[in-house]
């Protein structure tokens, strides 16, 4: 190729680059300010003189959530409310006066003393093992109240090991404990493996006199997200209740008239309990537990949930407003990049940031990507079809609620249009 042709297709690519720009530059998000849902909340935390990130939960939300969560169970399972998920006393007695269950799962040892002694008549399994020092410490150090852990607590065991520490723990306090059999139906986050297993598990409660079999909880959360390429969802729960049915035709085998004659048979979780609805004549289980999907936030947006709503927010004041957005060492393109993304024409620092959620309101809000992130001023970025001031409301929606709602304090209760209470978050110590 001579010299004078390389120059012509040279300088054609690059014309043709140069008008591609345009086209490739993203548009201008945003609708000016918040909706009349998010007008409504702002005027609230306004009206009950808040100034700081906080954490608003709407209750007729909540309450609706519940409703339809309800009405998938049907009456055909019993529901567990899972405390980590719903982190407040109010938000759990909320739900469960709700749900009309007095059934609770919780995973931290703090969670199970402050629910033994502020909700006495409350039935808790354990979410997840414990190690043998906090059930020791459970022992040693027993909640002031009517709650009685040998009628009302399920320790949740994954392994002979375990069992056999829990064994002599309830031997050296004189306490009957009951177990609940952890296990494995595909997540493969630990729990009972196979039938060998299970069999040396049981066997140990059988010549343990102060273990007591309670039942058995199988976690699938995992069947949710199962590709189409492997079978779906559906196949992924089939799978799972198979081997909760193997289990438990083989305890029911092993221990004859030991086994307990209203077993807890816990399985789901928020992502998956709507799939339990097809299968009430099949699934072994005979009651279901779920949090999440009460409160709705980001990571539950799942076709399995999809008639469930966000019912939790992050809400923060703007703290400062900048009409461009400028990157410390790089502040001669401050305009280039504003012209390269519309998005970038104005910058809004909040108190806080950092948190697991993402922008929700007003829309056109988003993270900047290179100046970096604040726990303490958080950069977001809009267009100029934003329209916010100094002092006004952001709101963020988490995308998950366990730890993200210890961060802030009291949760705000939003409800027609108004803050009617502050719930105190349970204590994580």
């Amino acid at each position: 190729m001579d010299s004078k042709r390389r120059k012509l297709l040279l300088g054609g690519l690059a014309l043709g680059t140069v008008a591609a720009v345009p086209l490739l530059r993203p548009k201008a998000l945003g609708q000016g300010g918040h909706n009349n849902y998010f007008k409504s909340v702002s005027g609230a935390l306004h009206r009950a003189g808040l100034s700081g990130p906080t954490m608003v939960v709407d209750l007729e939300r909540l309450k609706k959530n519940a409703n339809t969560l309800s009405a998938h169970l049907q009456g055909h399972y019993d529901f567990r409310v899972v405390a980590k998920s719903l982190p407040a006393l109010g938000l759990l007695e909320a739900v469960t006066r709700q749900t009309q269950t007095q059934r609770t799962m919780v995973f931290h040892l703090p969670f199970l003393r402050q629910l033994a002694q502020a909700q006495p008549q409350t039935d808790i399994l354990l979410g997840k093992p414990f190690p043998i020092t906090a059930a020791r410490d459970f022992y040693t150090n027993l909640p002031n109240s009517s709650f009685d852990a040998s009628k009302q607590l399920q320790w949740l065991i994954d392994s002979p090991r375990r069992l056999q520490q829990y064994a002599e723990l309830a031997n050296s306090f004189g306490q009957s404990l009951r177990i609940n059999i952890e296990l494995d139906v595909g997540l493969h986050r630990g729990g009972v493996p196979d039938d060998q297993v299970l069999s040396e598990m049981l066997n140990i409660i059988q010549r343990e006199s102060r273990l007591e079999l309670a039942g058995f909880m199988g976690y699938d959360a995992h069947a949710a997200k199962m590709p189409g390429i492997l079978g779906g969802p559906e196949k992924a729960i089939d799978r799972g209740l198979d081997i909760y049915s193997q289990r438990l035709a083989q305890a029911k085998l092993q221990l004859g008239a030991a086994f307990p004659s209203k077993p807890t048979l816990n399985g789901a979780g928020s992502p998956t309990y709507q799939l339990y609805k097809s299968r009430i004549h099949t699934a072994p289980c005979n009651e279901l537990a779920a949090g999440s999907c009460l409160v709705k936030p980001a990571d539950f947006d799942i076709p399995t949930l999809s008639d469930h709503i966000p019912a939790a927010f992050i809400a923060s004041p703007v703290l400062k407003k900048l009409p461009y957005t400028q990157i410390p060492g790089i502040e001669s393109l401050t305009s280039t990049m504003r012209w390269l993304n519309p998005n970038r024409a104005q910058t809004f620092f909040i108190a806080g940031g950092y948190w697991k959620a993402t922008p929700e309101s007003p829309v056109g809000l988003s993270i900047n990507p290179i100046y970096g992130r604040s726990t303490n001023q958080e950069m977001l970025n809009a267009s100029a079809k934003v329209t916010l001031k100094e002092d006004d409301w952001i709101f963020m929606r988490p995308t998950q609620s366990e730890s993200v709602f210890l961060q802030f304090g009291d949760v705000a209760v939003y409800e027609q249009g108004e803050i009617v209470d502050r719930w105190p978050v349970l204590s994580n110590s």
